[in-house]
């Protein structure tokens, strides 16, 4: 049962529910062990850094940052700061030098946390220029500190000015007055677009979304959650805040490349994560079938069949299956589906929270196929993460983003814009306030720059509003949709579709070049380089030819004409991505105009 009380005093709360039981899994940083904290232990660790964020001279409503990977240390800062109405501002782990100046001069942060020797030596660099900065404090102890920096304290050095608890009557004094209108986080949007903007999120707003997630998500403390995303990110944040108000047992990957491992080492029952992740599941079980024998691939497709009647035809429409059903995908399920799930650590599935970009409907299918239930919902940063979600015992659709969260107000404006109310909305942008009077209505809601409509209570969502490309033959495309659909493909890691005032579409493609190296050998195509492969017209035949095949169901003026294989990945080093590992079209555009202008050259 979850518990509910303000954030500020929630490690509190659990450590009197729950004592010596174990809360968490990590591991050190730089470390290969895994290891255990009990609910006391955290709870303890939480009180020291409240204590010594005020032994340092932190005050209510002050400002600190936390520029680290995903580690226990992270969170205990975050609950520390919370303790002392401190508002805490998480940083990507990958910000550049330029992004932390910006977001520390913005906010005037205090005190600067940082993870591992890549942050401290970004902070140290900066810290000259940004003016109220005075401490950084390092998670890890590896850390090599620069001879010429007084203002540099390690970790554990920080927590030994909260031992022994000396301001604690301090601290309990700033439990009581905590209120629901207190700045819990400034969180800065990854700005596919432009300049970041802080969002700020409210204790009244977590407060409110922790309420109406448990009342949706049956996530309860017999689940083991693994933090794939980064804590900075909110749908990771408030996945993790409300499986920690739930008693649930939390694994903190630390390094997001080693999750497939870090699953089947911990076997986990849930994870948050985007669609990427899924996709990268899907080509890796398809790529390992295709290289099957004929009988392994005819068994694999039939228990796929199976579990797709069962799982989405029965149990997507909240429909009882038939005996025969039933006793069919019990077989399937144990001769194919669970070697499927426990070769990638799922085991003991339970749910799986995905949002931040447009699922597959092909992904969807497989997921939900294979038994690993998928909860595929909608949010914004600014809605404090969700927005809608697929909820058990309800009827689904494939394609839907679920269903409005209780409290929350969904309307449909012009040009079919999703406008939102509700408690978890933001107040707003952190010191915007020519941008926070176009980011509402008149009468308050919330422009979320999304489309979509409802339909039988279920939001569907049609695409970004301001990434709505136009042709010169006055045909709207929509490019989220069309680069989704190719995702799927095993031989495709990354693509941008290009149209806005051109005469038909394109795309400029990274192949996965692990499989379509393999696939070159496998034709006896030579090549030197990725350059090479690239500009092979075999392999571009043959990149038409699945792309085709993807593109069946697009209207003609959607399909892609051309495409350009690229040989090097969009990258966020090259302002390519965004920390959350979105496109910013506008650097791709000018990046690879050379190449986007010959594929609209004359013949």
């Amino acid at each position: 049962m979850q518990t509910r009380c303000h954030l500020s005093v929630l490690a509190l709360k659990q450590a009197e529910k729950y004592g010596e039981r174990e809360a968490f899994t990590y591991k050190d940083f730089g470390g290969s062990a895994w290891k255990t904290m009990s609910y006391n232990r955290f709870a303890l660790l939480v009180k020291q850094a409240s204590n010594a964020l005020l032994n340092l001279g932190a005050k209510p409503q002050e400002t600190i940052g936390v520029f680290s990977q995903n580690s226990i240390q992270y969170l205990v800062t975050d609950f520390g700061a919370y303790g002392v109405r401190v508002v805490s501002i998480p940083f990507y782990a990958t910000a550049s030098e330029q992004q932390i100046q910006f977001m520390i001069n913005d906010a005037q942060i205090k005190f600067l946390f940082v993870g591992e020797q890549e942050q401290y030596d970004k902070a140290h660099r900066v810290f000259g220029m940004c003016h109220s900065l005075e401490r950084i404090i390092i998670f890890d102890r590896s850390v090599r500190i620069s001879t010429h920096d007084p203002a540099a304290l390690y970790f554990d050095d920080f927590l030994k000015l909260g031992e022994g608890l000396p301001r604690q009557s301090e601290v309990e004094k700033l439990y009581r007055e905590a209120n629901e209108t207190d700045l819990c986080n400034i969180l800065y949007t990854s700005g596919t677009t432009g300049d970041s903007k802080g969002v700020m999120l409210t204790y009244g707003q977590y407060n409110a979304a922790m309420k109406a997630n448990d009342e949706v998500v049956p996530i309860t403390e017999k689940d083991r959650i693994i933090q794939f995303l980064p804590i900075t990110h909110i749908f990771e944040r408030g996945w993790s805040y409300l499986s920690f108000s739930e008693g649930a047992h939390i694994i903190i990957n630390t390094d997001p490349h080693e999750i497939q491992q870090s699953m089947r080492e911990t076997h986990p029952t849930c994870m948050s994560s985007v669609p990427r992740f899924w996709e990268k599941v899907y080509q890796a079980v398809k790529d390992k079938i295709d290289r099957s024998s004929a009988m392994q691939q005819s068994l694999f497709r039939h228990a796929l069949e199976v579990g797709r009647r069962y799982n989405i035809d029965c149990k997507s429409r909240c429909k009882r299956p038939s005996p025969l059903l039933a006793m069919e995908y019990k077989l399937m399920d144990k001769m194919v589906l669970r070697l499927v799930r426990k070769q990638i650590g799922l085991e003991n599935a339970h749910l799986f929270p995905t949002a931040g970009a447009t699922v597959s409907p092909t992904i969807e299918r497989f997921t939900h196929s294979v038994g690993i239930n998928m909860v595929v919902g909608y949010g914004l940063t600014e809605s404090l993460a969700t927005v809608s979600c697929d909820r058990e015992n309800m009827p689904y659709t494939i394609g839907s983003v679920g269903r409005p969260i209780n409290g929350l107000e969904v309307k449909i404006g012009e040009n079919d814009e999703i406008l939102l109310k509700g408690p978890t909305i933001t107040p707003g942008y952190y010191k915007r306030d020519a941008i926070n009077k176009e980011a509402f209505t008149e009468d308050g809601f919330f422009r979320t720059g999304d489309a979509g409509y409802i339909k039988n209570g279920e939001l569907f969502l049609t695409d970004r509003i301001k990434d709505l490309f136009k042709t010169s033959n006055g045909k709207y495309i929509a490019p989220q949709m069309i680069e989704s659909l190719l995702l799927v493909d095993k031989f495709i890691d990354q693509v941008a579709i290009v149209a806005n005032e051109r005469k038909f579409v394109s795309a400029l493609i990274v192949p996965e070049f692990r499989l379509v190296e393999e696939w070159a050998k496998d034709h006896g195509i030579a090549f030197e380089s990725r350059e090479d492969l690239c500009a092979n017209p075999k392999v571009h035949k043959m990149m038409m030819d699945r792309i085709q095949t993807l593109q069946q169901q697009l209207a003609h003026y959607e399909q892609i004409k051309r495409f350009t294989l690229i040989a090097h990945h969009f990258s966020m080093e090259s302002g390519e991505l965004t920390n959350t590992l979105k496109i910013r079209r506008p650097v791709i555009y000018k990046n690879y105009k050379a190449e986007i202008d010959k594929m609209y050259e004359e013949n």
